[in-house]
Parts: C-alpha cells; structure tokens; sequence
C-alpha cells in the first residue's frame, strides 16, 4: 500500500520543512487515510502573517491590472488540473464528482471574474462646502487578509477570500479546515509553479484552537474572513475585538422555502430537493424548512417524499452516478441522525429515510422528508447539515413570512409562486439577504451573498463583495 503523502505549509513562497506535527485526512465514504497535515502552531503563523505584511506594500504599489494577471494565470492552471483537482476535492469532502468540477470550474472562472474588477475599483468625487476645495474618496487595500476556510466548499472557498483580497492590494494567510485541506495544498502548488511575489499567498495549516486562534489574535492581521457556524464566528469576534480586527463573516442559514397554492409544484419539487440534496445538505444556503399553503399540502409531500426516496447515495468515487456522497465526519452524522430523533420524539412524521444508511463504510444518511411539522420544533430552528426536508403547512403567505421571519438566521430564502404580488410581498418582507424565485439556492458570483442577523457581518461576491477588502480615504484638497 503506498505511503499516505504528506503535505507542509506554503510560506513566502516556499514549502516549509516536513512539519513535525500532523493531521490525518480521510475519506469520508470509506475511511480510508488519504494524506497527513500540518498541525502547526503560533510560530508558523506568525511566519505568514510576517512574510504578507513584509510583501503586502509593494504587492499594493503595482498596478490593479497588473495583480490581476497573477489571477489569470492560476485560474488557467486551474482549469488545466480540473480533473485531478475535482477527484481530490471528492475524495477529502465526500461530494459527488459533477459537483466536485462544478466547484473546481467556478473556482476558475471567479477568479477570472474578480480580475476584471481590476480597471473598475472607482472612488469618488464628493462636492464640497468651499469655495475652491475638491473632496476625494480612495478605496485602498486593507492590509493582511486571514482566510479561514469551510469544509462544504473549500476549494472555491480559497478564491473566494484570495481572489477579491489579492486584486485590490491586499495580501493573504489561508487557514484550510482540517477535514478538507488537501485540495488547498494543491491549489498552493500551482500557485508555486507561477511567478506571483513571495509572502502575497500563504497557507497555514492546523486547528482551529492553534492556527485559528493564532491568526484571529494576531496585531498584524487587518481583515478576517471567515466561513463557518455560528459558534466560532462568535469566537472570533471576541477575539477580534481587542484589536478592532474588521470582520466578514458568513455563519449559516436555516433557509426557509415558502410553496404557495399558485405554485407550479412539479418546479418547486424539483427545486427543493436540488437545493436540499446538494453536498449531502451540507450547504449553508440550501433550502432546510419548507412552509407549504394547505391547499397543495398534501401534493407538495407526496412528491417530494418520492423525488427524495429516488435520490441515491454512496461513495462517489466507486459510483459517479450517485446524487449524494456521505456527511463529511461522524460527529455530522451522529447530529443529523439526532436532530431527526429528536423532530420524530416531537411529533414529527418521516415520510421517507429518517435512519443512518445501511452501509459498511462512510458517513451516509438516509435522503429524509418530515412532514407534520410545527414552528416550536428543533427541526424548524436549528441548521441540520444533511439532506432532511422538515415541512410545515400554513395557511396563507402572511404565517409563511411570519414564520421564515422568527430566525436566528437570515441568509437565502424562496418562495414558488406564479402570483406577482405575491412574489413583490415576498421580497419586501422576508428579513434575509436573498431571495430566490421558483428556483434552486444558488447564487451568483455577480451578486452579494450576504445575511443577517446571525448569518453574518458583510458578504461576498460581485462590486460590493470586492469593496469588503478595502477601507476608504478620503482627501480634502484647498487649492
């Protein structure tokens, strides 16, 4: 049996030494060793942070276009290595393989998205109250950018923080999760086949009790991004705050998907089960509750119960064809499977799955529907990382809203409905960053994905994901 490779920290440039200390990565849906990790410490962290702040100023000095090219490059290496990368993304994370070179692809061509904001970072010209005195306002970069990575989607996850901090100046220390950091350590390869400036991209690899806390207390670090639940973004705040360290943080969801009685049902069916089955449910922006008018109640459960019982599942590897692989670990298994007791204990009825899969290896559950579901259930208003549909049914759209409303979360919402004013109400009083009509949850790199309340502080993608990597400097010119 081959040795399981070992990878080391990228830091200014360079791979450190074979690190004394490791992680080991599996995989998911069959258990097997994959690769060992870095367990580092403060002192490599404080390497990184001081290789980007030492290269961030002449990093900022070059033109936009010009650090631009830098992301163009990559992404063609990207695209170049989709295969390999897609396989390792599968194989580390557990998602199916079309997914895998979905991510791998958009990856690419974000990066590609984000370079053309290059000749378009704008400031502005501000009329003054004097005679003879102009008023300018510069978006300039930030400084030293921490990067802390999700397991769902890491590898687009690194450009996401990586492409917008590097085109506007700034420079970058990435801390991979350590359930997903292979696909990371291969991204820093390609990197290092190119010509970028040494100290603009570092990769620190370890626990979030190290590495994370290492990065989120460090004084040199001027913007922390990161994505993950609720639970350590509250820590990071607080560790944040003696420094007044800026913040972007994208924490969750408990997406609530409204199924009105106009609705075409076979699209919404479609729709939800996609959005719910995708990554195994482990999506922050999926679908997870539905309120459904009574009027389609009873055919909006029936075929959603049988569109999920068709869903198929095993280690997307052996099988491509599955529509989903295993949950990421046992602690997300053992979770879903108890948050499912937990909803059946309050009344709840599976309509279909409802168990932990009958398999020999890998984290699998079962597609699940549960339907006679009420507002006070767990189920209703906790995040539950799997593929499990709770339903509740309303009466009217005012309780949908009201109910999709009563969350600590607030990032994507939807509603199918072929009524205008409906879908206008809709937009105007769902308290959440998106809103999705009579489609999937999946947003677009054009746009802002952004919650509230404790989905987060700021956002990502588009015009105004670019200007989270920058402050602003305004320059009060008497002539």
């Amino acid at each position: 049996m081959l040795e399981a490779p070992v990878y080391s920290n990228f830091i200014n440039g360079e791979f450190m030494a074979e690190p004394a200390s490791t992680i080991d990565v599996f995989n998911p849906a069959n258990g097997k060793l994959l690769s060992r990790v870095p367990d580092a410490d403060a002192s490599e962290v404080n390497k990184a942070v001081a290789a980007a702040k030492n290269s961030q100023k002449e990093w900022a000095k070059k033109p936009a276009n010009e650090r631009a090219g830098y992301l163009r490059v990559i992404a063609n290496k990207i695209r170049e290595n989709a295969d390999r990368l897609a396989t390792i993304i599968t194989q580390e994370q557990g998602k199916v393989l079309s997914l895998a070179r979905v991510e791998v692809d958009f990856t690419a061509d974000y990066m590609d998205y984000m370079a053309e904001w290059a000749r378009r970072i704008e400031g502005e010209v501000i009329t003054s109250d004097r005679q003879d005195e102009n008023i300018f306002l510069f978006h300039k970069p930030v400084g030293v950018v921490a990067g802390i990575l999700p397991w769902n989607f890491p590898f687009f996850l690194i450009a996401r923080k990586m492409a917008p901090a590097l085109v506007t100046g700034n420079t970058i220390v990435i801390k991979p999760s350590e359930e997903t950091p292979n696909n990371c350590f291969e991204f820093a390869k390609l990197v290092a086949e190119t010509d970028l400036p040494a100290g603009v991209f570092n990769v620190v690899c370890g626990s979030g009790a190290g590495v994370g806390s290492a990065l989120t207390n460090h004084t040199d670090v001027d913007l922390i991004s990161f994505t993950g639940s609720v639970e350590t973004g509250s820590r990071i705040m607080a560790a944040a705050a003696p420094n007044i360290t800026k913040l972007n943080l994208e924490l969750g969801g408990k997406a609530p998907a409204i199924v009105m009685a106009s609705a075409d049902i076979d699209l919404a069916v479609n729709a939800i089960k996609g959005s719910r089955v995708i990554n195994s449910g482990q999506v922050c922006n999926c679908a997870e509750r539905v309120y459904v008018h009574a009027d389609v109640a009873d055919e909006f459960v029936s075929k959603i119960t049988a569109a999920m019982a068709e869903t198929t599942y095993g280690d997307p590897i052996e099988n491509p064809d599955v529509d989903m692989g295993p949950l990421v670990n046992k602690i997300g298994l053992d979770k879903v499977a108890a948050m499912v007791e937990t909803a059946k204990e309050q009344g709840a009825t599976v309509t279909t799955g409802g168990a932990i899969a009958d398999q020999d290896t890998g984290f699998h559950y079962q597609p699940t529907v549960l339907s006679n579901c009420t507002a006070d259930m767990e189920i209703m208003n906790k995040e539950i990382f799997g593929a499990v549909l709770p339903i509740q049914v309303v009466k009217d759209l005012d309780e949908a809203i009201a109910h999709a409303n009563a969350s600590e979360y607030g990032l994507t919402s939807s509603i199918f409905t072929r009524d205008l004013n409906e879908t206008m109400k809709a937009i105007r009083e769902l308290d959440y960053g998106e809103t999705y009509v009579n489609r999937e949850h999946f947003e677009a790199m054009q746009g802002f994905h952004a919650g509230v309340r404790k989905s987060g502080i700021g956002g990502a993608d588009g015009k105004h994901g670019l200007y989270e990597y920058t402050h602003t400097h305004v320059a009060y010119i008497q002539s």
